[in-house]
């Protein structure tokens, strides 16, 4: 049995060989752990996809999680200067913006005056709203355009000519041995990094019906994302919807402005072809985790455990664990980061006992590998899986 078809079984909670291994690693970990410049793996396709690969092999994962869009192909054409500041690298671009690109984290993006993108919640109509990448080379932009082009998105032509290569050229290279995921965001996520986080939550509270409408096209967006990288071949999708755990909502604002807009988003997509679409939440869900099921996911992605969030495993296996595949749970900061390599083996072991019997698990972190988590931690997982 090949990682591919060993990712396949248990998305459909079923048993097989042994539990697969899957983490999502921070851009930071990639930069710090590849042989690539971070300048390549954030700005080029084939950097990323390359990189990718390597840490794949490297950490003998079962699924590679792509969760950046394919990149303009002369998006060196646009630099105007690269300096050196510290530890960083800032690219100065012929627009007149520039990125600072940190050894160890995403990149940021400013503005000609040196400041970030900001757009008041009172500014944005919803009949403009498609799709917010906060990937993007340049950028959160409203309405949303390509790259440095400055072709902006219409709902006949959302996204760029080289929006699915690096899905194209991940799947040309690990064939049909490894699983290829892609990465969408919710709708909530999106309103949340474009009007940025504090005016989003008052916005919950000051205009709902506007929060609904705008929520309402970032799903059709999504769909539309979700169906493109279906279309090109990847095995799931994954809804980042960081945000919506208790320490940002309550579970009241979850089934209002979440549950809705993200059980359409994965009926979009199914509705198209049928791939596992799993849902990636941070935090404190243990009260949510039904809510969370009513999306009509396949699977939640991260279960952080006390004390960076609530769940216990055991008690998300009985609650969930029949119906949805549950992925994650190992503490990525006290243990994957700050622990010893016994110390991740017992840890693992702790979270196969607690939910692999009957199939349904994936050994995973709760969250994002660190960027600085030792190479050997990680190592460490596919023993664990392979001794359980």
């Amino acid at each position: 049995m090949n990682s591919r078809e060993r990712m396949a079984r248990a998305m459909r909670l079923e048993e097989s060989d042994r539990v697969p291994v899957m983490c999502q690693l921070t851009l930071g970990h990639y930069f710090l752990n590849c042989d690539i410049p971070e300048i390549d793996i954030w700005h080029s396709t084939e950097g990323f996809g390359e990189a990718l690969i390597q840490l794949q092999r490297r950490y003998r994962f079962d699924g590679i999680l792509i969760n950046l869009p394919g990149r303009e192909p002369n998006w060196r054409s646009h630099i105007l200067r690269i300096e050196e500041r510290g530890s960083d690298k800032v690219i100065h671009w012929t627009n007149g913006w520039s990125t600072v690109c940190p050894p160890d984290d995403n990149p940021h993006v400013y503005r000609e005056d040196g400041g970030r993108f900001t757009i008041p919640f009172e500014e944005i109509d919803p009949q403009k709203l498609f799709y917010v990448e906060p990937h993007d080379l340049k950028g959160i932009t409203y309405p949303f355009s390509w790259d440095f082009t400055g072709t902006m998105a219409t709902r006949e032509c959302l996204f760029s000519p080289w929006q699915f290569d690096t899905i194209d050229s991940v799947r040309s290279r690990v064939g049909n041995e490894v699983s290829i995921h892609g990465e969408i965001f919710s709708p909530f996520t999106q309103l949340l990094e474009l009007i940025d986080y504090r005016n989003s939550l008052l916005a919950l509270i000051d205009d709902p019906e506007k929060c609904e409408a705008c929520l309402e096209a970032l799903a059709e967006g999504a769909i539309a994302l979700g169906r493109g990288q279906a279309e090109h071949g990847v095995d799931a999708i994954l809804i980042s919807s960081a945000f919506a755990g208790a320490g940002f909502i309550s579970p009241g604002h979850y089934r209002r402005f979440v549950l809705p807009f993200e059980r359409k988003v994965i009926r979009g997509i199914k509705s198209f072809r049928d791939i596992p679409v799993y849902t990636h939440t941070c935090g404190r869900i243990g009260d949510r985790l039904e809510l969370m099921q009513e999306t009509e996911t396949n699977g939640i992605d991260t279960l952080d455990p006390p004390p960076l969030g609530n769940v216990e495993l055991s008690d998300a296996k009985k609650r969930i664990g029949s119906k949805l595949f549950i992925k994650g749970n190992l503490d990525p900061v006290n243990t994957m980061l700050k622990g010893t390599r016994s110390q991740v083996l017992d840890a693992a072991w702790r979270c196969l006992d607690a939910a692999a019997s009957g199939g349904g698990y994936i050994l995973s972190t709760a969250c994002s590998v660190p960027p600085r988590t030792p190479p050997a931690n990680l190592e460490a997982l596919f023993e664990a899986v392979e001794y359980w």
